[in-house]
């Protein structure tokens, strides 16, 4: 019942639409209650009547009037009741994700290294709609089954104490049943929902890597995955509903019993004289009433297990600790030209070593830096540590002398600029692709960043120019013209502070050329780190730090390290050799 809790405390915000629908409701059960007694009195009259001759037309007819109206009123209450549902439920489900969202925003890079994106989303789903469908259970099944079921125990009583006795002893029953067949289908739902996560989550990564997956004829294999899981999950909800019908087949025999016989005394009353027709009557809506109690509360159990076990997730995330704190709005940088130092950092991933291991260096302003070595030598943690995605294990990280400890995530970030390796763009338009860093751009602004990138020409054939949607990750462009919008969206933003990740890496050399120039005009004026495997680009650089499993063992310009023995000249030599072999192939040499 933990989650339960959590659930209510968190619609706190809405606890005053629940009470609005929860006083609604009050009323129209009342309605519907009384409903079964005016039509006793109507009876009562026409039996005075057949009997005695003392019964009164003015007198019926003024009671089937109260139970037409009452009708209607509960009729109007009952849509005005669905209305303020509605209205609640949109936006509890808005609120749930927007907490939900802001929470992912804070959490730290790690949780996103070691989770499937498809999987967050399902989880996130999950919780909403099995919260959503908790709150509609409560407020519109829980109270009126308490107040029905309290009502008609006591109408009972007060014509039979027998009677209402054996009716209240079908509550218990009634309800241990629906609490074992609930509990056992819960403890299936949790194994079910841990196969829906990873299935989910390979769709999700196969229609993002669907040209990969054509490209190696593995359609069937992943069909065959996801069909394997599903079956699983199908075997999972067979046990789910053999449990459920058969527990419901106990209840409700159990519930049949229980009525009927009390059925058998209220007849054999009647026939005897000790109650009237009308009391029959009376008696008899009630116990047919009395179902709806018992259904409801069957019912919230089961939506309680379902939100226990579709929010246990979504609650699990939002618990999650937070390392960053949410920008409100867009800052600028603080410092116009910022150097960069590091003092003896270390840093390690959890479950495994040092990464990095007591590295010091100084980036001075306005320089250009090229970072060199091996893969796994720890380039991309160095920049993850610079963008703060990771806080150091040990040493300290500096921004223009101030503490990376007293900066925040956004203060950092705001003097950065980056052109990934892949191609980091949303499914939008060009101009809100470029635009992204400055929102309040304008389309001067995206032009003029655009033709700065080389990308101006290419983007005006487009039939909507700059309004061109690209499809996701930019599907629609050429490897060359990502980067050259990455490039154009680094040129708006203005950061003074560029970081390059294998930019021009997979492009052909015409496209590499564009870029190349692009970043040229890019890097003027600027701190910029580039990690480059292609030695070509970053002849350049006034400085290269060669880096080897996780320390700088190397440093200077890009000639001097050519001359020395090291790790870069033996990498700049395999290049050379490679270009010669393909000049000599070719008789170009």
């Amino acid at each position: 019942m933990n989650n339960i809790f959590k659930i209510i405390k968190i619609a706190r915000p809405y606890h005053k639409y629940i009470y609005v629908i929860s006083g609604i409701i009050v009323i129209t059960t009342a309605l519907e209650l009384l409903s079964p007694y005016i039509l006793k009195l109507i009876i009562d009259q026409i039996e005075m009547q057949l009997n005695t001759g003392d019964g009164s037309i003015e007198r019926l007819y003024l009671l089937i009037g109260v139970m037409f109206v009452t009708s209607v009123f509960a009729v109007l209450l009952e849509a005005v009741n669905q209305r303020i549902g509605d209205y609640t439920a949109a936006r509890v489900g808005r609120f749930l994700t927007e907490k939900f969202y802001r929470k992912i925003f804070t959490l730290p890079q790690h949780y996103f290294d070691t989770q499937i994106s498809g999987k967050i989303v399902n989880q996130l789903n999950r919780g909403i709609l099995a919260l959503q469908d908790f709150l509609g259970a409560a407020t519109n099944f829980i109270v009126p089954a308490l107040l029905r079921s309290i009502f008609i125990i006591v109408v009972l009583a007060f014509y039979s104490i027998p009677i209402a006795l054996m009716a209240l002893l079908v509550f218990p029953f009634y309800i241990i049943v629906s609490h074992y067949s609930t509990k056992k289908w819960a403890t299936y739902q949790v194994e079910k929902n841990q196969i829906d996560d990873v299935s989910r989550g390979r769709i999700q990564e196969v229609i993002s890597n669907i040209r990969l997956v054509k490209s190696y004829n593995t359609q069937d294999s992943e069909w065959r995955f996801i069909s394997e899981k599903l079956g699983g999950s199908v075997k999972i909800y067979d046990k789910q509903s053999w449990i459920y019908h058969i527990y419901n087949f106990l209840r409700n025999f159990g519930l049949e019993i229980g009525l009927i016989v009390i059925a058998v005394i209220i007849f054999r009353n009647t026939y005897l004289g000790i109650m009237s027709l009308g009391e029959l009557v009376l008696i008899l809506q009630y116990l047919n009433q009395i179902r709806r109690p018992l259904f409801a509360m069957s019912f919230i159990l089961e939506r309680i297990k379902q939100a226990e076990t579709g929010s246990k997730e979504y609650f699990e995330v939002l618990e999650l600790e937070s390392t960053e704190s949410l920008p409100k709005k867009i800052t600028k940088p603080k410092f116009a030209h910022p150097s960069i130092r590091f003092d003896h950092v270390s840093f390690e991933y959890p479950d495994s070593g040092k990464v990095l291991k007591d590295v010091s260096f100084e980036l001075s302003k306005k320089e250009t830096i090229a970072l060199v070595g091996h893969s796994g030598a720890g380039k991309t943690t160095l920049i993850n540590l610079i963008l703060k995605f990771y806080d150091p294990t040990e040493g300290q990280i500096y921004l223009d002398n101030e503490s990376y400890a007293k900066l925040s995530h956004q203060q950092v970030r705001s003097h950065i600029s980056l052109v990934f390796q892949e191609n980091e763009l949303f499914s939008s338009t060009i101009f809100e692709n470029v635009a992204y860093g400055k929102p309040d751009a304008s389309e001067q602004d995206v032009i003029s960043a655009l033709k700065k990138a080389n990308a101006y020409d290419f983007v005006m054939k487009f039939a909507k120019g700059i309004h061109a949607e690209i499809g996701e990750r930019g599907v629609r462009l050429s490897g060359g013209q990502k980067q050259r919008i990455q490039i154009a969206r680094a040129i708006l933003a203005d950061a003074p502070i560029l970081i390059l990740d294998e930019a021009t890496s997979s492009l052909d050399a015409k496209s590499e050329k564009l870029v190349q120039d692009a970043l040229e005009k890019l890097m003027k004026n600027r701190l910029v780190i580039i990690i480059a495997h292609r030695f070509s680009t970053i002849q350049d650089a006034d400085r290269i730090l060669v880096l080897d499993e996780g320390k700088i063992v190397d440093s200077g310009a890009p000639g001097t390290l050519a001359k020395r023995k090291g790790i870069y000249s033996e990498l700049l030599r395999y290049q050379i050799e490679g270009n010669q072999k393909l000049l000599e192939k070719y008789e170009l040499s």
